[in-house]
């Protein structure tokens, strides 16, 4: 019998990227793909969900002013 105390790591999010729609996954755990980025962004803005890593760099690029 399984303990259900002892489960395994959640399945990452499938998310839609705000910007562009391109789909991708959120891992809440901690070892989420957008933690290993250098760009770092304020939290979504209200209405937005998280961004793709394309447009987080496109973003993170702009408000850098390159």
């Amino acid at each position: 019998m399984t303990d259900p105390k002892e489960s395994s790591a959640p399945e990452p999010r499938r998310l839609a990227c705000a910007r562009c729609g391109t789909e991708f996954g959120c891992d809440l755990s901690g070892s989420c793909w957008c933690a290993e980025e250098t760009a770092k962004l304020p939290m979504p803005v209200k209405g937005e969900d998280c961004l793709c890593r394309e447009c987080l760099r496109k973003e993170a690029d702009v408000g850098a002013g390159k």
